[in-house]
């Protein structure tokens, strides 16, 4: 008997399946600490438990990108240890704050599948969600991913490919409860740059740039539990390298975007992503954002804005595409997500 997991390949999958994934994870402030030194993330609202309280939160909870990280993570084994790469991302929504002490679980719901061309790999959708131990959804997205096949000749599935929201509508996003910025300090948070201080079309060039060790990309990969082989074994890819985690750059722009949009405190949903080329260690990460779109809510003092973060290698702000649609070889990451701001 087989007792180890070589993990599954696309005919593996069929619609309507509800993988449960392991191991469930106790988080602590210990992963907040690992979070900040893996990445320049200064946001107020995640680094002080006493900014977070004036915020109207019991405490400060775990950066959003954090938590999506670990229940990522616990997806990979079962979706994407066989993956080519990680293509994009969907309607994600992020329902309630991951504080210490949390235990977050996942579980995905296979919702597509698309056999390539090639025959050799198939994209396969799912809808993963986080849970917490009182059996709340925490987060929720959706993510595409190309898995090799196990047997090229085997039967392609019936082409299923589901009908996402190009964009969350305001009415989608879960604003935490108790979250009042009445009381808001720009002095702690580091800029004085407030939700009606931005305007649409807006582009801004978050300046500093982080060159992409090694080292780090695997702590990340081993800290989030993400056991995708062409991140860990570089004799899984022709060129001999390991693929930088494609989390690890979302985050890395993330923590490089507080350079313009320090009041951009907490990521609520999530409307679109692609890592457009792989990064790989020595690359200089930078990063630019553009503002898509403003929008009240209900909470008092809290606005919403929606960003694109374009994180990029080289010497290429606020350039994306090329004539024929596709992005230009020096774009890494493009980003559509909606984060809550003071009025």
């Amino acid at each position: 008997m087989f007792k180890t997991n070589a993990g599954r390949f696309f005919e593996d999958y069929a619609i309507g399946d509800v993988i449960h994934h392991a191991v469930p994870r106790t988080v602590s402030g210990g992963e907040r600490a690992l979070y900040h030194a893996l990445y320049p993330a200064r946001h107020a609202l995640y680094s002080s438990d006493t900014f977070a309280r004036a915020s109207g939160l019991p405490e400060s909870p775990l950066d959003d990108l954090a938590a999506f990280h670990v229940v990522f993570g616990k997806s990979v084994p079962d979706i994407s240890l066989n993956a080519v790469a990680n293509l994009g991302y969907a309607e994600g929504r992020w329902l309630k704050p991951v504080y210490a002490g949390d235990t977050l679980r996942s579980v995905s719901e296979v919702i597509g599948l698309k056999q390539n061309s090639s025959g050799k790999t198939g994209v396969v959708y799912v809808r993963t969600s986080g849970v917490n131990q009182n059996d709340e959804p925490v987060m929720q997205f959706v993510r595409w991913v190309m898995v090799r096949k196990r047997d090229e000749h085997a039967t392609a599935p019936e082409t299923v490919v589901p009908e996402l929201k190009g964009t969350l509508d305001i009415s989608d996003l879960v604003i935490p409860d108790g979250l009042d910025f009445t009381n808001y300090d720009t002095t702690l948070s580091g800029e004085p740059h407030r939700w009606d201080d931005y305007r649409i079309g807006e582009k801004i060039d978050h300046v500093d740039g982080v060159t992409v060790e090694e080292a780090e990309h695997m702590m990340a990969t081993r800290l989030w539990q993400n056991t995708a082989k062409v991140h860990f074994d570089a004799t899984h890819r022709d060129d001999g390298q390991r693929l930088i985690y494609g989390g690890h750059v979302i985050s890395m722009a993330r923590a490089l975007s507080f350079n313009g949009l320090a009041n951009a405190q907490m990521i609520v949903g999530l409307n679109g992503g692609a890592h457009a080329n792989p990064c790989f260690s020595g690359d200089t990460v930078r990063a630019w954002s553009e503002v898509l779109d403003k929008a009240d809510t209900d909470a008092p003092s809290v606005g919403a804005v929606r960003m694109r973060l374009v994180a990029y290698k080289g010497d290429a702000a606020f350039q994306l595409k090329q004539e024929n649609g596709k992005y230009m070889a020096q774009v890494l990451l493009d980003l559509d997500y909606w984060a809550v701001m003071p009025k």
